[in-house]
């Protein structure tokens, strides 16, 4: 079965962007393991507000990120570009049924409110967090609407000459 990995970049103080929604903290002077990443994978789950910041960045949004298959979860849009999928409805169900579709692992990107929603039902099966050294003080949180405590394991540590950290835990069921 292929597994939902949430792969992000979060400030020390656990913010996914800045007050003004920036994002401008964010390293990009190398690799920091994702060509690895990105041979995991072939598909990524958006939520909407994720889905229309990218569409207001033109087609290059993301130099150096594969083609895969876009999964929108929405519940108010009615379409989406073509080639991507719109998913409406009762998303654990369309989660568990995309995961048992023939192929790679599912890359989780955004937004926080996706997120919250498939880790309150335990759709997560990875959590891999890029730690970049800046406080932000204000931003958006990233498990800001998570209602439970969830225990995880830790797989993985990578620190970077740069200060940033990568963790990777899963969630223990």
């Amino acid at each position: 079965m292929r597994k939902v990995i949430l792969g992000l970049a979060v400030s020390l103080d656990g913010f996914i962007e800045g007050p003004n929604g920036e994002y401008d903290w964010c390293f990009t002077d190398q690799d920091y393991g994702m060509t690895e990443f990105f041979k995991r994978i072939d598909s990524v789950f958006i939520g909407r507000k994720s889905y229309e910041l990218t569409l207001t960045m033109g087609n290059d949004a993301i130099p150096g990120f594969p083609k895969l298959t876009a999964y929108i979860f929405s519940t108010t849009l009615k379409e989406v570009k073509p080639g991507n999928i719109l998913v409406k409805g009762d998303i654990e169900a369309e989660v568990k049924r995309i995961k048992k579709e023939p192929g790679q692992d599912i890359w989780l990107f955004g937004g926080a409110s996706l997120t919250a929603s498939l880790l309150n039902l335990n759709l997560i099966d990875e959590i891999g967090l890029s730690i970049h050294p800046i406080i932000l003080g204000r931003g958006k949180p990233l498990f800001q609407e998570v209602f439970k405590r969830i225990e995880l394991k830790l797989i993985d540590t990578k620190t970077y000459s740069t200060g940033l950290v990568s963790i990777t835990y899963s969630p223990r069921r």
